[in-house]
């Protein structure tokens, strides 16, 4: 494994639609996994009401997605930590709830912003020919 630096790492996580956010509940660490896009290097998820990730709006969180190989083999690893905020710009909202389809079939009522203030990430250099998933 070799560290990435902070555009490719992002670059990698806005090639996959899945992650996970870290963030506190009750004081001990909850992990709940939502989909997402990478919007201007800020990560962006959709959630609905009385969602525990609401709870985390002002808080320090992280999000972390990877991808793994089918023979299984972890290929990268991303995570990004920065503090969950609300997005309340009618205009941004909107342009979200088009591009961020939700995993559940629930109404998606926020949207929440983390703006990274650490971008970490790693890649597997080598890779038995043949055995990459395509990108493309």
């Amino acid at each position: 494994m070799r560290p990435v630096n902070r555009d490719e790492a992002l670059e990698l996580l806005g090639s996959v639609p899945y992650g996970r956010i870290v963030f506190t509940e009750r004081a001990l660490p909850a992990v709940r996994p939502v989909n997402h896009i990478v919007d201007g290097g800020d990560v962006i998820v959709r959630t609905h009401m009385g969602a525990a990730i609401l709870r985390a709006i002002g808080q320090v969180v992280a999000y972390e997605a990877d991808l793994v190989s089918a023979n299984p083999r972890l290929l990268w690893s991303v995570v990004v930590i920065g503090v969950a905020e609300v997005e309340e710009d009618i205009e941004a909202v909107a342009r979200y709830e088009r591009l961020v389809r939700p995993m559940v079939d629930l109404p998606m009522d926020h949207v929440i912003r983390i703006r990274p203030q650490l971008v970490t990430g790693q890649v597997l250099d080598a890779e038995p020919a043949g055995d990459l998933p395509s990108t493309a």
